[in-house]
């Protein structure tokens, strides 16, 4: 490893400020090798700790991280600063993969099961609607928080996403998305309770 000071490894001449990540993924976008190894530095460890969140699966979680890599350095000329950061759009691209990997992976359980079953009986049958009323509950009870409170549960326990990661996508520190997610599940728990 080169014992280089950090901003003279990175090209910079001493003094100059460091370029952003949005600044580094809009060079991506032209081609810039340097860039993308320093988008990937920065990046690499969040977007692997998201992929293992969602997938459970430490080896698939690091194949998902190529992949989410792979599409970056093809699509990032896609990325438009305007809309979002260049972290949010590379969580955003990770948690979309992620959860695609998941999904493929339950459909083909699903199938291998169906493909198994013989015939369904009763209590299969019974466990699907108890799941689906229980699924309408929980959608009713989301429905009654206020939308910040909605915001931070939906992308802390049904996208996977960390408090540090809500806290940075919904612009807010993370006390406030702490307090509204406390809040929010304590009025989801008196809502799922009063539904029963």
């Amino acid at each position: 490893m080169s014992r280089e000071p950090l901003p003279r490894r990175l090209g910079l001449v001493p003094g100059e400020q460091e370029p952003s990540l949005d600044e580094l993924l809009v060079d991506v976008g032209r081609g810039d090798e340097k860039a993308f190894e320093q988008v990937y530095d920065q990046l690499a460890p969040a977007v692997v700790g998201l992929a293992r969140r969602v997938v459970r699966d430490p080896a698939r979680a690091e194949e998902i991280a190529q992949e989410v890599f792979l599409s970056v350095w093809r699509q990032a000329t896609r990325f438009e600063p305007a809309k979002g950061s260049a972290r949010t759009w590379l969580m955003t691209l990770t948690h979309r993969r992620a959860v695609d990997v998941v999904r493929s992976a339950a459909a083909s359980t699903r199938r291998d099961t169906a493909a198994a079953a013989e015939d369904v009986p009763y209590d299969s049958v019974s466990e699907q609607a108890t799941a689906r009323i229980e699924g309408q509950q929980v959608r009713q009870c989301l429905g009654a928080l206020t939308e910040l409170q909605r915001e931070a549960v939906t992308l802390a326990y049904f996208e996977g996403y960390t408090y540090p990661e809500v806290a940075t996508l919904l612009q807010a520190n993370v006390s406030t998305v702490k307090t509204r997610m406390r809040d929010g599940l304590i009025r989801l728990r008196d809502c799922l309770g009063g539904a029963r």
